[in-house]
C-alpha cells in the first residue's frame, strides 16, 4: 500500500493565489463597480469587460489602476498637450459640465481601499477561470 502526502501540493497551490479573499472582493465589487463593469465583470454602461485586462496584469498594477487612475482616455487629445486646453478640461470637470473622466480613482474610498487586495482575488479568479459568475463560496 502506498501513500501520497497531498499536502505540500496544495500549500503550493494555495501559495499561488493572490492574497484576499475572492468572496470579500466579490461583495466589495458588487457594491462599488457593478454597476459600471456589470455583475459578472463583462462589461456594461459604457465600461470594459474587466477579464481579459486583469488577466495580463498582476497585483501591484491592479491596485494602483483603481486606486489612482482617472480615465483621461475621454479627453481630447489637445488637452494632453496644451496646458490652456487642460485648464479648461479641469475646469470642466469642477463645475460638472460635463464627465470626461469615466473611472474614479478609489483612493479616498476605505471600503475599496481597505479591500483592495480581495478585489484583485476576486477578479483574478474571474479572469483566470477559477470563479464562476456569481456568489464565491465564503
Amino acid at each position: 500500500m502506498e501513500f501520497q502526502n497531498a499536502q505540500p501540493a496544495q500549500e503550493v497551490a494555495r501559495l499561488s493565489q493572490p492574497p484576499g479573499s475572492a468572496y470579500i472582493g466579490w461583495r466589495v465589487f458588487q457594491d462599488r463597480c457593478a454597476g459600471c463593469h456589470g455583475t459578472a465583470a463583462m462589461g456594461g454602461r459604457g465600461a470594459p469587460n474587466l477579464l481579459p485586462l486583469v488577466r495580463d496584469m498582476g497585483s501591484r498594477q491592479f491596485v494602483s489602476l483603481v486606486l489612482k487612475r482617472y480615465d483621461w482616455g475621454a479627453a481630447p487629445e489637445q488637452a494632453k498637450r496644451d496646458s490652456a486646453a487642460l485648464d479648461a478640461l479641469v475646469d470642466t470637470i469642477v463645475q460638472r459640465r460635463e464627465p470626461p473622466l469615466t473611472m474614479p480613482a478609489w483612493q479616498g474610498e476605505p471600503v475599496v481601499q481597505a479591500h483592495i487586495a480581495d478585489l484583485y482575488a476576486y477578479l483574478s479568479a474571474r479572469a483566470q477561470g477559477a470563479q464562476g459568475v456569481g456568489r464565491p463560496v465564503p
